[in-house]
């Protein structure tokens, strides 16, 4: 089950020709890249930096300088020979979190930490479907500073974000906006969509790839990972999977190596009585061609409640495992019909 965007189609590693001096973003998965300055246009990126003090976090809203310092020596640069890209320590047994996009294809891996320590890196789990990863670095626990997953279904609009990482390879760049949107669209290097994922101005670029995206607090809300550019730079249109899903997604990745999702078998799009999601294809071989499903039918309910959009059909079918059996309620020709589906694995 797929849900097809244009959106948010430039994942942000650096390749190391860039790291060479040639302008073009490149990266692992199904993306398109483009230069990222135009003919005659100039890119600058400053660095800022800040004293290296920790306070401790609060409830109340941090200051961007307080996020950087609190969060910095979280943050690391991941390297390999296709490029560069960003990720976080996530606990203190030194797995690392990225994307999948930057480590895809990689014959050799490298973590730099925030004090210049480099460690090779495995991979620990992959998962296109989602673009996370995660790695595992042996480094030792006082070089090793974990950051702390935040609650992504408590934003709203205009809540304060700031993203840390390595645009054009430009190591601890902090930069700061707001939540611009909640649940867009991004499609995966897999080419399924990634729901729930935030829409945020703060300046993310080549090489933020992986990075984390903090609240108020400094605590990690999304990775960041995509933007939305006709130059290939930042145009404040960006793009992170949210944290509910990294904290499922790296569960699963650091128990079994792999991430298994439900898979239908469908595309879809919005219904446009406004109720329901309606079938735009459905795939051959797969769960909704055995049960009879065909496009054109509007997904009304699964598993007995209602269904408003695609998006919600996606979660619902997210919300359970393969080879789970449920029921899928539809409309066809203006009548109501049930099928029962037996879920399987989504392809890789």
């Amino acid at each position: 089950m797929s849900g097809m965007t244009p959106r948010a189609s430039r994942t942000l590693s650096l390749t190391a020709a860039v790291l060479a001096g040639a302008l073009i973003g490149a990266g692992g998965g199904a993306a398109t890249y483009a230069v990222l300055s135009p003919a005659g246009s100039k890119t600058v990126v400053r660095q800022v930096t800040v004293a290296d003090s920790q306070p401790a976090s609060t409830g109340s809203a941090l200051s961007v300088s307080s996020i950087y310092q609190l969060a910095r020596k979280g943050v690391v640069e991941v390297s390999s020979p296709q490029g560069l890209g960003s990720g976080f320590v996530y606990d203190a047994n030194g797995r690392v979190l990225t994307n999948q996009h930057v480590v895809s294809g990689a014959s050799s891996l490298t973590v730099k930490l925030w004090n210049g320590k480099t460690f090779t890196a495995q991979v620990v789990g992959a998962d296109a479907s989602t673009d996370l990863a995660v790695l595992k670095i042996s480094a030792p626990a006082s070089d090793l500073f974990p950051l702390t997953l935040g609650d992504s279904g408590r934003l709203v609009v205009g809540d304060n974000v700031v993203a840390i990482g390595s645009p054009f390879g430009l190591e601890e760049t902090v930069t700061s906006g707001i939540v611009s949107a909640l649940h867009r669209e991004m499609r995966s290097p897999s080419g399924f969509a990634i729901d729930d994922s935030i829409q945020t101005d703060a300046a993310i670029n080549h090489g933020n790839s992986g990075g984390p995206l903090l609240n108020a607090q400094g605590k990690v809300v999304g990775i960041n990972s995509q933007i939305e550019s006709d130059s290939g730079g930042s145009d404040g249109v960006g793009f992170a999977i949210p944290s509910n899903t990294v904290r499922s997604i790296a569960s699963q990745l650091i128990s079994n190596g792999k991430a298994q999702h439900a898979f239908l078998g469908v595309l879809l799009r919005d219904s446009s009585t406004g109720r329901g999601a309606t079938i735009a294809q459905v795939r051959a071989g797969t769960p909704a061609a055995a049960a009879g499903l065909r496009a054109g039918d509007t997904v009304t309910a699964v598993a007995g409640r209602s269904i408003a959009s695609a998006s919600e059909l996606r979660s619902a079918i997210n919300a359970h495992r393969p080879g789970d059996r449920v029921s899928i309620t539809y409309t066809r020709g203006g009548k109501s019909h049930t099928a029962s589906v037996k879920l399987a694995s989504r392809p890789s």
